[in-house]
């Protein structure tokens, strides 16, 4: 994945905000709106857009938009930031190729150890019953 051509494609739109703040928040658009179009996107190949889509099935819309906000800072540039930031994070998350479990086999030391210690606890038991004349 290249990072440059990912943001390149990015269109960001700025909101005002909502929730108390006061004039500040009447005035200015310091909400931040990124979009993403997953299915037009010409930087991952046809394997990576799947996997993208299948990570991100519940953060995409009906039209494999990914859609994201950030109104945490009064800052505009701040939250256009975060928000990139953001994008990044969930867009390398989804690519990653999770490893494949070998399976092993249990050693024998291992059986014999949990078969040693379930043979002196039913002793122990044993050992509390009353006595059979």
């Amino acid at each position: 994945m290249d990072a440059k051509i990912v943001l390149a494609e990015l269109q960001f739109k700025a909101v005002r905000s909502s929730g108390a703040g006061g004039q500040n928040v009447n005035k200015v658009s310091s909400k931040v709106v990124l979009s993403f179009d997953l299915k037009n996107s010409k930087s991952f190949s046809d394997e990576e857009k799947l996997r993208l889509e299948l990570k991100l099935y519940s953060r995409l819309t009906a039209d494999q938009i990914l859609i994201l906000n950030c109104d945490e800072d009064r800052s505009q540039l701040k939250n256009k930031a975060i928000v990139t930031k953001r994008f990044l994070d969930i867009i390398t998350a989804g690519l990653v190729i999770p490893k494949i479990r070998k399976a092993t086999r249990i050693p024998k030391s291992v059986i014999r150890k949990r078969i040693k210690d379930k043979k002196s606890l039913s002793d122990i038991k044993k050992n509390r019953r009353k006595p059979d004349f």
